[in-house]
């Protein structure tokens, strides 16, 4: 039960974080940054994370499956899974110069690193590492996984 609210709660809050991406008195203006070659909402969300137009649509996209997984156990569990692995993957990449940019397209630095990586490492505690409760039993007996 608690994986599949790990998926709404985290799907809610991505989500959210896609949407005020395209606010634009929510973002202040890269000084610093590395360029990148799809510049169009370019900016610091919230003065911390940087973004842009393409890595908001990937965050709305990826709040939606979570809110969507939370309506089945093993949609929650593989959407941790995939989230763990692939959020994972963004804070490492983000801490390699040249390719922390996504190769031009999506700013995964800066302070997107911290962040990929504790998302991956709660999403892997739930995808992984959490039992399966009484609930998520069905009627035969058998793991609904």
């Amino acid at each position: 039960m608690r994986t599949r609210y790990f998926a709404l709660i985290v799907g809610i809050f991505i989500l959210l974080l896609g949407l005020s991406g395209f606010v634009p008195n929510l973002l202040t203006l890269p000084n610093n940054a590395p360029a990148i070659k799809v510049d169009a909402g370019y900016g610091y969300q919230l003065g911390l994370f940087p973004t842009n137009v393409i890595f908001n649509v990937v965050k709305i996209v990826v709040g939606a499956l979570g809110m969507a997984a939370f309506w089945s156990f093993s949609f929650a569990r593989s959407y941790a899974q995939i989230v763990a692995i692939s959020y994972g993957l963004l804070a490492v990449l983000g801490l390699i110069p040249g390719a922390n940019t996504m190769f031009g397209l999506i700013p995964i630095f800066g302070n997107n690193v911290w962040f990929h990586a504790v998302t991956a490492a709660i999403a892997a505690y739930f995808g992984f590492v959490e039992p399966v409760s009484p609930q998520e039993v069905n009627e035969a007996g058998r793991r609904m996984v």
